[in-house]
């Protein structure tokens, strides 16, 4: 087998079980791996550390398949890995709260690089690294005997795979193509998804949870949904009993949609408003209008692609939790998120209290957030905790 020898001392993370070596920690390499092929991981002592991918282009070198030196990498391997993340879901009684859900979470997984997730009698995949790519066809194999399926379909149409040499790719890749929406149920709410054109896999399947919290706090509320993509977190507030919700996108395609999910659950009517308009300015021209609201939820798009944008995202965080907080009732409620893996815990409890000083209130932090356990945190891989949120009481 091909081999990385890593410089001195830079075997620390791996003893740690992180999956992941960067390029500045190999010393030499022995023999000639092409692009996702299975190495040895040694240590500049001769130690086994692991066998993972080998990824010739990115700044991640390697990611780790196993830390075991008795496990090979091969079909047997990928079958277990996948079985036991079923077999997770499974024991969360997840399937029974929903038809859609995440079914492999990347390294969080154990698979680094895929993301497998489930809408109705479909999947939908992403290949985000050389190493699932290399074993593409296998994985496709394994997910079609999973029972229900219909068809597969890939969704790798992101910018981070020309980070492996990976160009980007979508289309059915096994069995019917998906109809262009797919009706799914959560929690007693049905959602139209688009999987072929949507964010992501097509749904924000990790805030399932949060939408469970924000029907607990909506009863009576006049609620003001940011961001509000296809209406997740409005009808999640009209199921709750709001009393108003207001979605704000900026895309005229997804507020049709939204009205499509509004009807289809029956709350088409006074209760519901749904507005064109940019985040920003409306925020603003809500504070010169002297508009309130009881409850508001804040869930943009990642502001921060790179270590470098990180402080133009942070003010762009503080500006949105800032102008938020002023149109809070005293005793209203913020619901803030952020979805950059780049923006720790810390950090991001700072920009919220920096924009609660310059709103001039007071805040009482309820909870923390997360993202929903199909989406699992391991605790020795931080970057598996992408999404953090919390949940603010803006105080008389």
């Amino acid at each position: 087998m091909n081999r990385v020898i890593l410089q001195k001392g830079r075997e620390r993370s791996l003893l740690r079980r992180h999956p992941w070596i960067f390029s500045g920690a190999v010393n030499h390499l022995q023999g000639t791996p092409q692009p996702g092929e299975t190495v040895e991981v040694i240590a500049a002592d001769g130690r086994f550390l692991g066998r993972g991918a080998y990824s010739p282009v990115s700044q991640i070198r390697i990611r780790i398949w196993s830390f075991d030196e008795q496990e090979e990498i091969d079909e047997a391997f990928f079958q277990r890995r996948l079985q036991s993340a079923m077999a997770r879901r499974e024991e969360l009684q997840i399937p029974s709260q929903t038809n859609a859900f995440r079914l492999v979470s990347a390294e969080a997984d154990g698979l680094p690089g895929l993301i497998v997730d489930r809408y109705g009698d479909f999947l939908v995949c992403q290949f985000l690294s050389v190493g699932v790519a290399h074993w593409q066809e296998v994985i496709i194999e394994q997910l079609q005997t999973l029972p229900g399926v219909r068809g597969i379909y890939e969704r790798s149409d992101v910018e981070v795979r020309k980070k492996e040499g990976l160009q980007p790719c979508r289309g059915p890749l096994w069995g019917e193509e998906p109809p262009e929406l797919i009706e799914i149920e959560e929690h007693g709410l049905k959602f139209l998804v688009d999987v072929k054109q949507g964010h992501k896999t097509g749904f924000y399947l990790d805030q399932r949870v949060n939408r469970q919290l924000v029907r607990s706090y909506s009863s009576g509320a006049e609620v003001l949904n940011c961001f509000a993509y296809t209406g997740g977190f409005g009808l999640a507030a009209l199921q709750g009993g709001a009393s108003q919700v207001t979605n704000v996108e900026d895309v005229a395609g997804l507020l049709a949609l939204i009205d499509k999910n509004v009807q289809l659950n029956e709350f088409a009517g006074q209760r519901c408003t749904n507005l064109k308009a940019d985040v920003f300015q409306l925020l603003r021209q809500y504070a010169e209008a002297g508009r309130f609201f009881d409850l508001i939820i804040l869930d943009p798009p990642k502001f921060a692609e790179a270590r470098s944008q990180l402080m133009r995202a942070s003010r762009g965080y503080k500006d949105i939790n800032r102008l938020a907080l002023k149109l809070l009732r005293p005793g209203g409620l913020l619901f803030t998120f952020s979805c950059s893996g780049l923006m720790n815990v810390e950090l991001f409890q700072k920009i919220v209290a920096d924009g609660a000083i310059d709103a001039g209130c007071d805040v009482q932090m309820l909870q923390w957030l997360g993202q929903s356990p199909d989406h699992p945190v391991k605790l020795h891989i931080p970057e598996s905790m992408y999404l953090k949120g919390l949940i603010g009481k803006k105080l008389a």
